[in-house]
């Protein structure tokens, strides 16, 4: 568990709390001027007052203002570990992520994902979790350590989906404790075990092949050329919590990802976003008007599907929304100007980042194809 505990009063602050009370009170009391009841000696006196008052105001202002950017800080080193920035390049895959939360202010909520390297492939969770905001940040912290771990332990990723699901238990058990410590065990009634989350596993192998394992969560879109194109229409498995999983949960075959496509992750917060007359965003009509023309790297596809989700809900996002782009980089030629595109976004993935998990501070965000063959 995260503290930030609030500093003593330092020495220096002490001595000019003092001066400024001191001030007040000698000329209270030491000053002839103070004891007079004439008009000019009223004036005088509500003045120095009013100025000692306005000198100790912004002294706290000041004192509270250091207080909240050493909180800030510390929120945003807790934060980069519990959601850590993902590198531009992942075993020949070109990755950009970013999210948004709904917690103005906060740079993590209740969604989470992650991308490893492992002798199995490429593997990547993208999960969401009931609720929003900080509240959810436990949760999110919890599925994402056991993920990195059993990422890389576990040859299969309906072993990997079991390990999360264990992970999701003990942390729900943990919390129930915690909140009631006379009964020892969860408690049904409690809003704890009403938990639950939404999970999506992808393993992507060598070869461009796409496996994946779906508790409850939106299906990604596949970007192939100028077409948008869902990646299965099959029916996800219950999300983890409320239910147990089935024996036989294994991963199903989803196609190929091939050199120059990419995949997009999401969460249900970008299809749910709506606008002030109520209707909801359309993430494959945005995503063919990004592909329109031609293909553009992960960080150009996050910054403007970002950008028209932000002008649809007017920069006021209801509900956590995370993005996660793949693109298959792997036969793509070095110096192609489709490279050279993705290099340079790459080099400013940080700066994207930053500016897409801070909506206040931007100013601007169907039919599918089908293809049988990228069905799982």
């Amino acid at each position: 568990m995260i503290r930030i505990k609030a500093r003593a009063p330092t020495g220096r602050a002490a001595v000019q709390s003092t001066v400024w009370g001191a001030a007040a009170v000698g000329y209270k009391f030491g000053c002839p001027l103070a004891q007079q009841d004439g008009l000019g000696a009223r004036i005088v006196t509500s003045a120095v007052f009013f100025a000692v008052g306005t000198g100790l105001i912004f002294h706290v202002r000041r004192a509270l203002l250091q207080e909240l950017r050493l909180a800030r800080r510390a929120a945003r080193a807790a934060q980069n570990v519990v959601l850590r920035p993902l590198p531009p390049r992942l075993d020949g895959l070109g990755v950009a992520a970013a999210q948004l939360s709904a917690d103005r202010g906060a740079c993590v909520g209740g969604d989470l994902y992650e991308a490893v390297a492992t002798e199995h492939g490429v593997r990547v969770v993208m999960g969401d979790v009931r609720g929003h905001g900080l509240a959810a940040l436990g949760t999110v912290a919890a599925l994402l350590g056991s993920f990195r771990e059993a990422a890389h332990d576990e040859p299969e990723l309906g072993r990997v989906l079991r390990r999360l699901d264990r992970a999701l238990a003990r942390h729900l058990r943990e919390r129930a404790r915690a909140e009631h410590p006379a009964h020892g065990t969860a408690d049904p009634d409690n809003p704890v075990a009403e938990e639950f989350v939404t999970v999506l596993l992808l393993e992507i192998g060598r070869d461009g092949e796409v496996r994946a394992l779906n508790c409850g969560h939106p299906w990604p879109y596949l970007l192939r050329g100028t077409r948008v194109e869902a990646v299965s229409h099959a029916d996800p498995l219950p999300p983890l919590g409320p239910f147990p999983l089935p024996a036989d949960a294994a991963a199903g075959p989803c196609g190929r990802l091939l050199a120059g496509e990419s995949l997009v992750l999401f969460t249900d917060g970008v299809e749910d976003a709506r606008d002030g007359r109520g209707r909801f965003f359309s993430l494959p009509e945005t995503l063919r008007a990004v592909v329109h023309e031609h293909p553009v790297s992960p960080q150009a596809v996050l910054r403007r599907v970002f950008g028209a989700l932000l002008r649809h809900t007017a920069g006021r996002p209801t509900d956590d929304v995370a993005m996660l782009v793949l693109r298959n980089d792997r036969g793509s030629r070095r110096g192609s100007p489709e490279t050279r595109d993705g290099d340079d976004a790459c080099r400013s993935a940080g700066r994207t980042r930053a500016a897409t998990t801070r909506p206040q501070q931007m100013t601007h965000r169907q039919t599918l194809s089908p293809r049988p063959s990228h069905r799982c």
